[in-house]
């Protein structure tokens, strides 16, 4: 049976492009080819230009990677401040969400 196609978000589909370019960018910025960089990241020349055109298709860990290879900050990856506050958050919320229990109080 074949998959259903996924729908994104506008604003994710935007990000994902953006980054794309960003990625395309500074490969170029540094004169690195692609065959190059997708050397570097262990994927195939025809990832890496799905990447850089925004393909949702392309796995984040990938397009990380291919980012990080690059230099181009993620998400606060490289920011302690942001590490910390994110941990903090962390720490402080529950593990594990449960559903509310539904009590009948109609009497």
């Amino acid at each position: 049976m074949p998959r259903k196609p996924r729908t994104y978000a506008p604003w994710t589909v935007e990000a994902i492009t953006i980054l794309g370019h960003q990625i395309a960018a500074e490969r170029r910025l540094i004169h690195w080819r692609q065959r190059d960089i997708a050397e570097r990241a262990g994927i195939s020349v025809g990832t890496l230009i799905a990447i850089e055109k925004g393909s949702t298709s392309t796995s984040i860990g990938t397009v990380f990677e291919v980012a990080a290879l690059l230099g181009i900050p993620l998400v606060g990856a490289m920011e302690p401040t942001a590490r910390e506050l994110i941990h903090t958050r962390l720490a402080l919320l529950p593990t594990r969400i449960r559903q509310p229990t539904e009590y009948d109080d109609d009497f």
